[in-house]
């Protein structure tokens, strides 16, 4: 029984990612053309696919690399950029922390936006489920993520420059955040957040990257932080 309703669970979580694969795939071979016309050849390209495995992190230190930005500073904004995995990380770990050491650490390298957004939603939908169960749909949902991102950036490595610019590839990126961000807005304090680092995010656009977006999640999360708190102390009034 335990093995059926884990494998139940992880075609429940690739049925519910699969949509994912609709701008990930775009996002990974615009990915692929611009590194390749940063100067990458393929093989570091797809190095930094298969080990960086972070879109927004590549595109930065992509985009660093070609302003010939130190090294030290595309590792630090690269980094920068991914500091939200630390919060995805600890939003996880009371649904995943009891599992096996080796579990936790591929999940955390297959850890993005839309695996996170999906599993803790159904997480928090369905908390009876066991421990076993959530891993196996954790990583349902990775399948149609991580395969693609590295088929597509090898497919955009290869082709480069050659896919027209009306195709415009890059309207992955938004709308993919806007498809996770959305459904997750459900109380003042999330809308607060969300406000507040459009707002700051726009107003330090003009910051080295990756810098602009982490002071302004920062912020944020401080807002958001503090709409809460504020909103238990009236309802306790």
């Amino acid at each position: 029984m335990a093995s059926s309703t884990t494998k139940s669970a992880f075609w429940r979580g690739l049925r519910d990612g699969a949509p994912f694969v609709v701008v990930a795939a775009p996002f990974a071979t615009l990915f692929g053309v611009v590194a390749t016309e940063a100067g990458l050849n393929i093989v570091q390209t797809m190095g930094m696919s298969a080990l960086v495995i972070a879109g927004a992190a590549q595109f930065t230190a992509v985009q660093l690399m070609t302003e010939n930005a130190p090294v030290f500073l595309v590792i630090a904004a690269a980094l920068a950029v991914n500091l939200r995995m630390a919060m995805y990380s600890a939003a996880l770990a009371p649904h995943l922390g009891a599992a096996p050491f080796w579990q936790r650490a591929l999940i955390a390298y297959v850890n993005f936006d839309q695996t996170y957004a999906a599993s803790v939603l159904k997480y928090e939908q369905e908390p009876a489920l066991t421990v076993p169960e959530r891993v196996a749909y954790f990583f349902g949902t990775v399948i149609p993520v991580a395969p693609p991102w590295l088929v597509f950036s090898l497919l955009g490595a290869l082709i480069g420059s050659g896919i027209p610019p009306e195709y415009a590839l890059d309207f992955a990126m938004p709308i993919t955040f806007l498809a996770l961000v959305a459904p997750m807005l459900k109380s003042l304090a999330h809308i607060a957040a969300a406000l507040t680092s459009v707002f700051f995010a726009l107003i330090l656009a003009g910051l080295p990257s990756g810098v602009g977006l982490l002071i302004a999640g920062l912020i944020a999360m401080s807002v958001g932080a503090s709409v809460e708190v504020w909103l238990e102390r009236r309802h306790a009034q």
